[in-house]
């Protein structure tokens, strides 16, 4: 199995393989023996769907709003 990603610092390992079995095993790096150790299996097309990480589409309604007579003040905005 070939390990796509490798993280000397925080020691991480991703791969994407594809099982010919049921039963599947990979070694891990000498530092993770006798720690615990995350392993997360799901199919891709399995992941997180675009409707699942909330990017809905946003749309904002513009007021009319009579401004005639308005008069921008620079000194009353710029003031803290």
């Amino acid at each position: 199995m070939a390990l796509d990603y490798i993280n000397a610092n925080d020691i991480m390992i991703r791969t994407i393989i594809t099982p010919s079995q049921q039963t599947i095993s990979f070694d891990i790096p000498i530092q993770y023996v006798g720690k615990e150790i995350e392993v997360i299996a799901f199919a891709k097309n399995e992941g997180i769907t675009e409707e699942q990480t909330g990017s809905k589409k946003v749309s904002f309604t513009v007021l009319h709003v009579d401004a005639t007579d308005y008069k921008f003040n620079r000194d009353e905005a710029n003031e803290r």
